[in-house]
């Protein structure tokens, strides 16, 4: 098998992991909870989804450099080890369940787009998505691929949740979800570990 094959291979594999893992973890996650809140607030979907999209791919490439960055500093048998311990430690905190926390009023002269972007990009900061982006684009290597899988991801599950709202929510079985993910999370921590991945 060629070089550039396996490349693109390996390529495909980043983008459908960070895709597959994020909408996972994302059902039942804060943010799903504030596109709900803000699709309820504006009624105007597309500035909403349009918002999400932007600052999704803001913060998640913010996370990915950063991510590829810490593994070009450490040497592959220290990554190893972070890695591995930082999907286990994913692994656990997809199984906490998350609750949207009091929203502090947004300044009445921001409109849909904009009110979205904002709080989307603030609200990801430090949440277990950016930090499994931080993770994806460590082991994978590739920043443009795993930017693009969890951003895709997180549109999956958000985009629903803005059209649909509670309707959606209340038929996906938001535990089982978490615990695939948390799964999922937990074989890229061993894989790591054993050095298979």
């Amino acid at each position: 098998m060629s070089s550039g094959r396996l490349a693109a291979e390996k390529i495909l594999e980043a983008f459908l992991v960070s895709a597959g893992i994020v909408a996972l973890a994302e059902i039942g996650d804060k943010t799903q909870l504030l596109a709900l809140v803000l699709a309820a607030r504006y009624r105007r979907p597309a500035p909403v989804i349009l918002g999400i999209l932007a600052a999704t791919l803001a913060n998640h490439a913010l996370a990915a450099w950063l991510g590829a960055g810490v593994a070009a500093a450490l040497g592959p048998e220290a990554l190893r080890w972070v890695l591995g311990l930082s999907f286990l430690a994913m692994a656990a905190w997809t199984l906490i369940p998350d609750k949207l926390e009091k929203e502090k009023p947004q300044s009445a002269r921001l409109g849909a787009f904009a009110a979205t972007l904002l709080a989307f990009f603030l609200v990801e900061m430090g949440d277990k998505t950016q930090i499994a982006t931080a993770a994806l684009a460590a082991h994978y290597a590739s920043i443009a691929a795993v930017v693009a899988g969890t951003t895709l991801g997180m549109m999956l599950a958000d985009v629903p949740a803005v059209y649909f709202g509670e309707r959606v929510l209340r038929r996906v079985p938001a535990r089982t979800m978490h615990r695939v993910a948390a799964a999922s999370f937990a074989l890229l921590g061993v894989l790591a570990l054993l050095g298979a991945g």
